[in-house]
């Protein structure tokens, strides 16, 4: 069994964040919003902005540095930083040549870091766009569908190009998407694990792996696309890895042809739990079997890059590069993630800064201004304090659900946001205005409710306000509510894919407001969610992490994003008759 010295992911996350600006003075932190900063960032280049969940270390903070990235906001582990904390970054680090996030192709990430960058652009005028890294090969076209593939390690390759290329020559935002682009479109990863990591302060997750390797592991703890039982030699696991990077015959996995390439980078990368001994005697293994394939790489990368904690496995990475790549990724940088670590002597200053205050933005000052909506506060109270009660009881249940068919977050992050919501139920709560109440909850799960939960939550009470707002009726009645609702999850619905049928926890609340809408009874309508979770049992995952695990899987247990919607809506039910 996997121990750790921590229990406790958040005091984690924060104490890793403050070493590293602890230990170099040109790095700033503001603990509230998980941010590490550049102190001396110019603003007439472009600020590059990187993050994700915790747990990848180095990433994303290790590369925050000079011909690197600008800034990186952390989530909790494997967890999304919420679009309040993106925001902040964005706001402390653009400058008029504006703002380049780049991001893994992971649903939370995706929703939360392209919400922050709509909000900057629209309600405080910077300029920002992003671009997604995409470079996992394991899980092909026809595995991963909707969702696209994952951004693992090469990643890191796109914040030192990007990086470099703005430091020394000052390229416009356009340019620098532009190259970002060309990068991840040659840029393809493959990685192998031993093992499933324990998230400190959890329990070990229900999977033995004795005398097996895990062929297509992700960085959050899903499973692969191939379990090798009993584990063939080393030799064998990385030429397997190199037919999926290489071979042009593979419909499912071609992504880049790297016949006749001039130049080639290889970055073999500890997933965290490799020693140095062992790793090393895989690095030099993986470069003489891609010579055996008539490929003589240009530059070779090998060390800790991106890990999934302490996963004991490594990932290859291969980028079919220009000169000019070349030329960035050998170029000098201070981030301490890129070179080999180092401790300098600690300096006066304060290590934590406080965050400066960001503007408002539109939305949020005509939440200021009474809607004069009138609505039973009573009720409202008694539905967040049941159903968020519902969500801290049923959080074993999700966590063991997400543990077997995602990376076992879910409940963790429900019960976090539904713990956050109940402790302001009172504070929020305006019988003369229920714009402003919901539109204060929508804040609290902006904030408190990260990974691709909160972004979905997010949406669909922000979008729920305004469509409040639009009402003509001055005392909300439930004909009111099921039209906004209903207005609502069309909103929601524009800025994901997901539907009924996708295993998401659209199968839950899409049949609940259908229902309504239909005029049948709030009873029905929570009936008819409780269903259509149920029915996500065997169902085919089309988005989410879901999608990733052996189909075998799904006949298990229900989808936990639906079971946490159904948590909330069995807590309204309850609450109101």
């Amino acid at each position: 069994m996997v121990r750790s010295f921590y229990d406790n992911t958040e005091a984690l996350v924060l104490d890793g964040l403050e070493s590293i600006a602890l230990l170099r003075p040109y790095i700033s932190l503001d603990p509230a919003t998980k941010t590490i900063w550049l102190r001396h960032h110019k603003d007439t280049q472009v600020a590059l902005i990187s993050g994700g969940g915790a747990g990848h270390e180095p990433a994303h903070a290790g590369y925050v540095g000079d011909g690197m990235l600008t800034a990186a906001v952390s989530g909790s582990v494997f967890a999304s930083p919420s679009v309040a904390q993106i925001l902040s970054a964005i706001t402390r680090v653009s400058g008029p040549s504006g703002v380049l996030l780049i991001i893994k192709n992971y649903t939370g990430d995706i929703f939360h870091f392209r919400l922050a960058a709509e909000k900057a652009r629209v309600a405080l005028g910077i300029p920002v766009e992003v671009l997604t890294v995409d470079d996992d090969v394991s899980v092909g076209r026809r595995k991963s569908g909707k969702v696209g593939r994952r951004g693992l390690a090469g990643t890191v390759l796109v914040h030192k190009i990007l990086g470099t290329c703005s430091r020394d020559t000052n390229a416009n935002i356009s340019k620098l998407l532009e190259l970002g682009n060309e990068v991840v479109q040659n840029l393809v990863t493959a990685g192998v694990s031993l093992e499933h990591v324990q998230i400190p302060g959890r329990d070990a997750a229900p999977v033995s792996m004795d005398d097996q390797v895990e062929l297509g592991m992700g960085i959050h703890n899903e499973p692969g696309c191939l379990l090798l039982s009993p584990r063939p030699p080393l030799s064998d696991i990385i030429n397997m890895m190199l037919n999926q990077l290489l071979d042009t015959k593979d419909e499912d996995r071609a992504y880049v042809d790297f016949t006749g390439a001039r130049h080639v980078v290889v970055m073999v990368n500890n997933l965290g739990g490799l020693s140095p001994l062992e790793f090393g005697g895989i690095t030099g293994k993986v470069v003489q079997a891609i010579k055996l394939r008539n490929i003589v790489p240009t530059l070779v990368l090998s060390g800790t890059y991106m890990t999934s904690l302490n996963g004991p496995g490594f990932s290859i990475t291969l980028l079919k590069a220009t000169l000019e790549m070349i030329e960035y990724l050998e170029a000098p940088t201070n981030a301490a993630g890129w070179g080999s670590l180092s401790v300098s002597h600690l300096h006066d200053r304060p290590v934590a800064e406080t965050a400066t205050p960001i503007s408002v933005n539109e939305d949020h000052a005509k939440a200021v201004e009474s809607s004069g909506i009138s609505f039973d506060a009573e009720i409202f109270k008694r539905v967040i304090h049941q159903s968020c009660q519902n969500l801290i009881d049923t959080e074993p249940l999700i966590t063991q659900y997400d543990t077997l068919v995602g990376d076992g977050d879910c409940g963790v992050t429900l019960s976090r946001g539904a713990r956050a919501v109940l402790t302001h139920a009172d504070d929020i709560s305006d019988p003369s205005d229920v714009v402003k109440t919901i539109n204060k909850l929508a804040g609290i799960m902006e904030t408190d409710l990260d990974g691709t939960s909160g972004a979905i939550y997010s949406i669909f009470f922000t979008a729920l306000a305004a469509e409040l707002r639009a009402t003509t009726t001055k005392s909300m009645n439930h004909v009111a509510w099921v039209q906004a609702a209903n207005k609502s999850l069309e909103k929601l619905q524009q800025a994901t894919p997901a539907r009924q049928g996708d295993r998401t926890l659209m199968d839950a609340l899409e049949p609940f407001i259908k229902t309504l809408v239909q005029g049948r009874s709030l009873a029905d309508a929570v009936a008819a969610a409780k269903a259509g979770m149920e029915a996500t049992k065997g169902m085919k995952a089309s988005l989410g992490r879901a999608v990733y695990v052996p189909e075998s899987v799904w006949d298990q247990v229900p989808d936990p994003g639906a079971q946490g919607v159904v948590c909330i809506l069995e807590g309204l039910g309850a609450a109101i008759s």
